[in-house]
């Protein structure tokens, strides 16, 4: 079950990724261009709120299901000065759970802003910051501590 889990977290970050990333090109063309907000960048806006929330969802059952993280949380002073136990138990969740939060900060402010430029404006910096932080704390394969591009390789 753990493994299934895994594998699905591995896949959902590339719907979180595209959206991510579309949504902040989008905005930053519209800003660029003095184009108005549409309906398409809504529709992103929405899904990468979706998709990063159901990420999240999915990386808290990791977190409290995984081995690693139960031996990092067990035996907290030992496992801290490891690398892998400290950048799964630590590193990594806290950046990404800072990403859902600036995504979702982002989301709700260009809700709320009442002009496409600051509903732009929003996504671009929110959004952007977020990317920012997930491209630099994904485990890709030519990092320290590697996970697979695609789940099951």
């Amino acid at each position: 079950m753990y493994q299934g889990i895994l594998h699905t977290h591995n896949f959902l970050r590339w719907l979180v990724l595209i959206t991510l990333v579309v949504s902040v090109l989008l905005a930053i063309t519209a800003l660029l261009g003095k184009k108005p907000f549409s309906a398409v960048q809504e529709k992103f806006r929405k899904f990468t709120v979706i998709f990063t929330h159901v990420q999240l969802l999915i990386g808290l059952i990791l977190y409290f299901t995984s081995p690693l993280i139960q031996q990092f949380l067990g035996d907290f002073k030992t496992f801290v000065k490891m690398g892998a136990y400290r950048y799964f138990g630590m590193d990594h969740s806290v950046a990404m759970l800072l990403s859902v939060v600036l995504i979702t900060v982002g989301s709700i402010k260009a809700k709320k802003a009442t002009t496409d430029h600051q509903k732009n404006k929003q996504i671009a910096l929110w959004m952007g910051i977020a990317l920012l932080i997930i491209f630099a704390t994904i485990p890709w394969p030519f990092s320290n501590y590697p996970r697979p591009l695609f789940p099951g390789m």
